[in-house]
């Protein structure tokens, strides 16, 4: 099926983008539950490898990027805990 017809079928009618409802279920047979655990896990990573690079930065790169790969490693961190609740159902 072309991606335009398949994007078509995820949306509900009159929907200029699709729901996430549909969106979930274009995704196949993985819940979503199971999807976002995994999302979750991913975000988690990547928090970790961010807070690496940020113990490798030398002086000079510390002070070009330190503020804005802190903030990064934040923010992700938030992002990854919020999707923890949502996955356990303590939203």
């Amino acid at each position: 099926m072309p991606r335009a017809a398949a994007t078509h079928y995820c949306r509900a009618p009159g929907m200029l983008r699709p729901t996430i409802a549909g969106r979930l279920a274009c995704w196949g047979s993985m819940s979503a539950g199971a999807e976002l655990a995994a999302v979750s896990s991913t975000l988690g990573e990547l928090t970790k490898r961010v807070g690496r690079i940020i113990a490798e930065l030398s002086p000079s790169e510390e002070e070009r990027y330190g503020n804005d790969l802190l903030e990064v490693e934040r923010t992700l961190g938030v992002a990854t805990r919020r999707l923890e609740r949502l996955v356990a159902g303590r939203h």
